[in-house]
């Protein structure tokens, strides 16, 4: 019994070795990009934010959203993906459980 535990032991801890060799840079990389990417908006890019919602919402009236090139089109999707997406992490975070959705 006790080899049993000393091998499990010394292979647990490389293991783990190997765990935190795998994920150091994965995890460099994601802080990175966290930080930069879910900063909340400056004051400065509020204004440039609201163009572009006005920009959208007029070019809904006027139908010129059948003019995008496929690749605008897809951008645009993802994006409004993306925030469709963040709202339900929201509320499921809101919720405290994932209970009550259909997922």
């Amino acid at each position: 019994m006790a080899k049993f535990i000393r091998n499990f032991e010394e292979k647990a801890l490389s293991m783990v070795a190997a765990a935190v060799t795998y994920s150091k840079p994965r995890l460099v990389t994601f802080w990175h990009y966290a930080k930069v990417e879910l900063v909340p908006p400056t004051p400065g890019e509020i204004p440039t934010a609201i163009q572009s919602v006005k920009k959208i919402i007029q070019s809904a009236k006027t139908d010129s959203f059948k003019h995008l090139t496929v690749k605008e089109a897809v951008l645009n999707g993802l994006v409004a993906t993306e925030v469709w997406m963040w709202f339900y992490i929201r509320e499921i975070v809101g919720k405290r459980g994932i209970v009550g959705y259909e997922v």
